[in-house]
Formats: C-alpha cells, sequence, structure tokens
C-alpha cells in the first residue's frame, strides 16, 4: 500500500470512529439518544432536555456527548438502532416518542440505564414493575396522554356543541392504541358522540384519511398522540383547515402550527425532566430509586384565528381556563 493509499485510509477511519469510543478515550459520558421521528419535530422539547442536563451538571460537547438516532418516523427502524446503541457502549439510554422507542430500548439490554418519555402507561407497558418503584433498569417520565381523551372529547364539543361524528385519526404503531380506542369509544358514547376512527401510520395514510372526508364529512376530528402527528402537524393543520373540520390535539405544538385546539402535557417541561434524571443516572444514582415521574399540569391552548376561520366562536367559559388563546 502506498503512504498516501495509507494517509487516507486512516484519516477515514478517525472520520468514522464512533463519537461513544472517542468519548469514552476522555472519560466523558455518552448518552444514546432514540426517538422514532426527526429532529425537526422535537426541536423545542429537545431545548428541555438539554436544559434538565445543564441543571444537572451536563453540558453537551462540554462534558457530556450524545449519539442521536432519529428514525425518520420508520418504527421499524428502532429495534435495530437500540441494539446499536448498547454496541456502542453508551452510558445511558434516553428513549422518548411514545412507547415505541423505549419498547426498543428495553429490549435491547436489561443492564444499561433508561431513561424514557411516553404518552402511554409505562407499567402497562412492561417498562417499569410500578410507577413508585421501578423496579428495573428504566425509569422516566409519562405524560398521560391516554387518560386524557375524555377530557379532549369534553372540550371539543364545548367548542363544537353541534358535533356529532367525530372523526378519530390515530397511529396503530403506537403501542397503547388500543387502550385508546377503547377510552375514545367509551367516552364518546356517554355523552352521544357517534366515533369512525382513520388508521393512520404513513403520509400517504394521512392524505387518504382526509380525502375520504370528501364523501364522508365528519362533525369534528380528534387527533390521538403520535411522534408521527407531531412531526406531521404542518401538514395535519393545513388538511384539518382546507377540510374546514374543528380538530383537536394532544400537544400544543400542533394547536401553533394552525391546529384549533390542544389539551395536554407540555414536551419542553416532560423532555426537561428526562434530563434531569439523565444526568442524575450519570452522577450515579439507580434507575430503581428513582420514581416515574407523571405530568401534573396540562395546557390547554385554543387557535383563535383557526377558531374564526372555521367559523366557530369561542366560549368565555374555554377562553377563561385557556392557557393560551393564539390571536
Amino acid at each position: 500500500m502506498r503512504r498516501r493509499e495509507f494517509i487516507t485510509l486512516l484519516g477515514g477511519t478517525v472520520v468514522a470512529w464512533p463519537l461513544a469510543a472517542r468519548a469514552q478515550q476522555t472519560g466523558i459520558p455518552v448518552i444514546g439518544f432514540l426517538n422514532p421521528t426527526t429532529p425537526e419535530a422535537l426541536a423545542e422539547p429537545m431545548r428541555g432536555l438539554r436544559q434538565g442536563l445543564k441543571d444537572a451538571g451536563f453540558v453537551e460537547g462540554e462534558n457530556l456527548t450524545i449519539e442521536y438516532r432519529w428514525a425518520d418516523n420508520q418504527a421499524e427502524r428502532l429495534q435495530a438502532m437500540a441494539t446499536e446503541l448498547v454496541r456502542r457502549r453508551v452510558s445511558l439510554s434516553v428513549a422518548t416518542g411514545g412507547g415505541q422507542a423505549p419498547l426498543a430500548a428495553k429490549a435491547a439490554t436489561t443492564a444499561l440505564p433508561i431513561v424514557f418519555n411516553t404518552a402511554d402507561d409505562p407499567v402497562s407497558l412492561g417498562l417499569v414493575a410500578s410507577l413508585a418503584q421501578p423496579g428495573g433498569n428504566a425509569t422516566g417520565v409519562s405524560i398521560l396522554a391516554t387518560e386524557l381523551t375524555a377530557k379532549r372529547l369534553e372540550l371539543l364539543h364545548a367548542l363544537a356543541p353541534n358535533a356529532i361524528r367525530i372523526a378519530v385519526l390515530i397511529n396503530p404503531g403506537e403501542p397503547a392504541s388500543d387502550v385508546a380506542l377503547r377510552e375514545l369509544e367509551a367516552a364518546g358514547g356517554a355523552i352521544g358522540l357517534q366515533t369512525r376512527i382513520l388508521r393512520t401510520s404513513t403520509d400517504r395514510e394521512i392524505d387518504a384519511a382526509f380525502a375520504s372526508f370528501v364523501h364522508e364529512r365528519p362533525d369534528a376530528l380528534f387527533v390521538a398522540g403520535s411522534g408521527l402527528f407531531l412531526s406531521r402537524r404542518v401538514q395535519l393543520s393545513l388538511l384539518a383547515a382546507f377540510h374546514r373540520v374543528p380538530t383537536i390535539f394532544s400537544l400544543r405544538e400542533l394547536a401553533e402550527a394552525g391546529g384549533l385546539m390542544s389539551y395536554g402535557a407540555s414536551l419542553r417541561v416532560a423532555y426537561r425532566q428526562v434530563g434531569v434524571y439523565a444526568g442524575r443516572i450519570l452522577k450515579g444514582e439507580k434507575p430503581t430509586d428513582l420514581p416515574v415521574v407523571q405530568a401534573s399540569k396540562f395546557e390547554l391552548v385554543i387557535n383563535a384565528q383557526t377558531a374564526r376561520m372555521l367559523g366557530l366562536t369561542v366560549p368565555s367559559t374555554l377562553l377563561s381556563v385557556a392557557d393560551e388563546v393564539i390571536e
């Protein structure tokens, strides 16, 4: 091998050398980050994660390295990514974005600490033994998205009282989708609503679901929590506006993108708590000693501009309890 070829090969090897390996050589801890969506979808929540890490004394690029694995809304890639992070010998895994990533991380290792953020019940998913005593290698934050189903339907009905036929957009890939459907049907039946379930796990299926409104137009739309829907928030808000369908979402980011209203926990707050827990574990605490944190504050966000466009008058009772009204 000629000298120039050797130097080129060596340079390529250095560039390809994993961040985890380089960080380990310098004694800097490495977090493996796993999420089913995209960096763009989580720009604001990730600021919360970094703030939580900073609160715990860790700053990315200074005394901490993060190896990111984004599945780009292809959930089938998560398991291989989770396994790869374990092989990289990261210090701990942070798995967020619904139940898919935490489950993949849990399946990849029983030893590596895991800090998760999920909208599903972590006990039902098998991530922890109980909220107070996780009992294994995982702990984290639950934002209780499924438990808020009845409240969201109630809020949607308050803003659109004449809406009887409710279309429900749900991602069947989410582990707790069946639970969410049962709660939706029970809550809807209790107040006399008729629900039609639209299962969507790709952009094309989202388009097809809205295209069906031409022939079977619903009175309103309920969009269940999903990382996919967060990633496609502009697409969803534009389609809902085009079809003039009052819609409620689970996260404020979708109302900010033009959706009518949202009710749920703050992702930024949840991700900040994930960062704090990750920092505490890096300092020596064990996941089994850190109880799962449940969201305690939920935000009602109403997009008044969208309401006017849809010809809806927001009741004063909703305006008085809204955390934010977007004008």
